[in-house]
């Protein structure tokens, strides 16, 4: 069982990152149903806006990726992707509405580009994980330089994942379901 078996219901979870980051490749890894993508071919306009983006990256989500997955086989994780760039931050915050927790992901090749989307969950109080998506030429990092990159308070959790496993898809969420568990139970 993935989690406490006393853990039964529905749960909106964020998946937050910037551009290019792997929020649409770990839906579509782990959703149980056909996910929903609003991936749309980027523009020579939104070229000029997203500068820090890879010549390889031709598509972006422009709206949200929607999936779905259960856990444990009573807990029901609604996923909602959200859109990298700063430029759709409105319809960011309209998607953290009524989400129970985040599973923030990070490119070690770029730290500097999650500290938004940090800052973000940070400012709306949403509870969050950090999941490092390695890449395959990715730099591995300690922990601790992790943490202290990403200025990370001691009880935020920090996995490392590989988006287009699902085994380690799910163990990321598996990570933030834990934590947002424990928060719950410490609050009440």
């Amino acid at each position: 069982m993935y989690v406490q078996s006393s853990v039964s219901g529905a749960a909106k979870i964020l998946v937050v990152g910037p551009m290019g980051v792997g929020k649409t490749t770990l839906i579509g890894t782990v959703s149980e149903i056909k996910p929903l993508s609003t991936e749309a071919t980027m523009t020579q306009a939104g070229a000029r806006l997203d500068t820090a983006v890879r010549p390889s990256k031709i598509t972006t989500t422009v709206a949200l990726d929607f999936g779905r997955i259960t856990l444990g086989g009573e807990l029901v994780l609604y996923l909602f992707g959200t859109p990298g760039q700063q430029r759709f931050l409105p319809a960011w915050k309209d998607l953290a509405r009524g989400a129970l927790g985040a599973l923030a992901l990070v490119d070690t090749r770029d730290l500097e580009a999650s500290f938004d989307a940090i800052g973000h969950l940070e400012d709306l109080d949403v509870p969050f994980s950090v999941a490092v998506n390695a890449f395959p030429d990715s730099v591995l990092h300690s922990e601790d330089d992790l943490r202290s990159a990403l200025d990370l308070l001691p009880h935020t959790p920090l996995v490392i994942c590989d988006a287009r496993e699902h085994k380690s898809s799910v163990q990321a969420l598996i990570s933030l379901v834990s934590h947002l568990i424990e928060t719950i139970t410490e609050a009440s």
